[in-house]
Parts: structure tokens; C-alpha cells; sequence
């Protein structure tokens, strides 16, 4: 799709109850972005092909990010990607005992699944957030959420899970991302999640081309206009590397830069794999707008 060049701006979205207390913490979205870092308890993973599949692994590296300044901490044991389904009692024991293992850690836990009852064992082992990338595709997720204290993340996809869709078309990717996202609030709202509890997601290369992410990414700022705090999944992603012609274990600096435009769009939580490298990109940012006071000052000071 060919497009005008945008004009950049800062966008500052007006939130539905920017103040929230997740995980024992509270953020203010209106002035603050959270780092969510990833751990794949997945044989398969597309970025780290399964260095963090082993439970101590697993653990170890989830500790490491929170050391390293993550907010977040987001624990997946099926991949989005397509490919026969993990039994629900395989994905349970992938991510329940990494939940458990991190209690009391500080950070904000999230499991990203699909399943309600992976989220139900999740919440029930300690679990903030349910990061839940088909977008409420079972209604039953909202129940389950409902029925805790749980945060959602609503992330834009067209396919049933790990299912191919082949050639993703739209008039409008932008206009009809912010149509989904919004219906799916909606019925999340209508199985009781408050709006308190709510995040959105766009939901980068997920059943989209690089042309439609990079869209998405330019236009941000009519997705953060819903209302709800955004989250992006940005992180070497293969918009990334086709953008700039670099394979995945070369796209750290490509992703900074589209997170940090996202943030400047309003997103309010990053979800990255180089979590030191993310940290200091994200408090550099809030700091640059005002969100934030430097650590120190001591260059030029009397």
C-alpha cells in the first residue's frame, strides 16, 4: 500500500483509568511505560528456539530480565505461530510451575495463552495478567478472568489459533483493527472485566504483513485513541527484519526504534526479548517527555 509520508507527533491518549494496581503495583499510564519481558517454555520458539524450554532455564531467565529492570514478566508455553495444538494439561505444566517460581518476585506476571483453563491454572498459581493473542476467541477466557483479579491484554488476529491465514488482506488495517479491538472490549465487558482490568494490543505481524505492521506502527495513535492502555509485541519480529533486511538475531536496534516510536504514539507497555537494551531505550523516552527525572545530574552542574 503506498502512503503519504506521516507527520510525527507525540500523542498523548486519553485513558479510561490510567492509575492501576497490577501485581501488587501501581502503574500510571498516563506518565509511565512497563517493560514486558518474554519467556518461552517452548520447544520451538521463533526467536530463541527453545533456550528457555527447561524449567530452571526458564526460571533463571525470567529472574534475570526482573535484575535487568523488566515491570513485566510474560510466560508462554504454546507458540501463536501455526502447528499441531499442545494438549492443555502440556501447556499447564509448561507454565504453572515458572508462575509459582516467580511469586513474590516483584514483577507483574503475565501467561500468555489462549485457553481458559490454562488461564484459570495460571491466575490460580499466582498470575496477574492474561495475555491472550487471539483475541478473546473463546468467550469462556472472559469468564475466566472475570471470575479473578486478573488483567486482559486483547490482541488483534484473524485466524482460530495456530491456524495459517494466508495472505491477509484489508481496506483499511488501522480502521479495522480498531473496530475488532473495540467489539472485543466490549464483550469482555460484557462478561464483567471492568474497564480497570482491560489492555489492548494491535497485535504487530500477527495474521499481518510487513506493510500492514508498519501501518499499524505509523498509525498507533488511533489504536491508543480507544482508550484502553496498549500494549505492543514489537520485538524482533519479522516486519522488523524485512523493514530492514536483517535476520532475527540482528533486529534488536530495529525493534528499539519501532517500540520507541510506538511510545511516543502512547503505547504504555513494550514487550521485548533484549530486556537491558529495551530498559534504558524506555527510560531514556520517559524521560525525554517529561515523564521521569534523570537518575543524576552532574554534567555542567555547579
Amino acid at each position: 500500500m503506498d502512503t503519504a509520508p506521516a507527520r510525527p507527533f507525540i500523542a498523548l491518549p486519553d485513558l479510561l483509568r490510567p492509575r492501576r494496581m497490577i501485581g501488587g503495583r501501581m502503574f500510571d499510564f498516563s506518565r509511565e511505560v512497563a517493560v514486558m519481558a518474554i519467556i518461552n517454555r517452548t520447544p520451538d520458539s521463533f526467536y530463541d528456539k527453545g533456550a528457555t524450554f527447561a524449567l530452571d532455564a526458564a526460571v533463571s531467565a525470567a529472574r534475570r530480565a526482573i535484575e535487568d529492570g523488566a515491570d513485566w514478566i510474560d510466560i508462554g508455553g504454546a507458540k501463536f505461530a501455526p502447528g499441531p495444538p499442545i494438549p492443555i494439561d502440556e501447556e499447564i505444566d509448561r507454565v504453572v510451575p515458572v508462575v509459582e517460581a516467580l511469586s513474590g518476585s516483584g514483577a507483574v506476571i503475565s501467561v500468555d495463552t489462549f485457553h481458559p483453563k490454562v488461564a484459570a491454572a495460571g491466575i490460580a498459581a499466582g498470575a496477574h495478567v492474561i495475555n491472550d493473542t487471539t483475541g478473546v476467541h473463546d468467550p469462556a477466557m472472559a469468564d475466566v478472568v472475570a471470575d479473578s483479579d486478573a488483567t486482559l491484554v486483547i490482541t488483534h488476529s484473524l485466524a482460530p489459533p495456530r491456524t495459517v491465514h494466508p495472505s491477509p488482506s484489508y481496506i483499511d488495517v488501522v480502521d479495522e483493527v480498531s473496530a475488532f479491538l473495540r467489539e472485543r472490549v466490549a464483550l469482555a465487558r460484557d462478561h464483567g472485566i471492568p474497564a480497570e482490568r482491560i489492555i489492548v494490543d494491535p497485535g504487530h505481524d500477527l495474521n499481518k504483513n510487513t506493510s500492514h505492521s508498519l501501518e499499524l506502527t505509523r498509525r498507533l495513535a488511533e489504536i491508543t485513541a480507544i482508550g484502553y492502555p496498549t500494549l505492543v509485541a514489537v520485538s524482533n519480529k519479522d516486519f522488523v527484519g524485512e523493514t530492514l533486511d536483517r535476520e532475527r538475531g540482528a533486529r534488536v536496534e530495529g525493534s528499539l526504534a519501532a517500540a520507541v516510536y510506538c511510545i511516543l504514539q502512547g503505547a504504555r507497555i513494550v514487550r521485548m526479548h533484549n530486556v537491558v537494551a529495551a530498559v534504558d531505550a524506555v527510560r531514556m523516552t520517559e524521560a525525554i517527555l517529561g515523564f521521569r527525572q534523570p537518575a543524576y545530574l552532574r554534567h555542567n552542574q555547579a
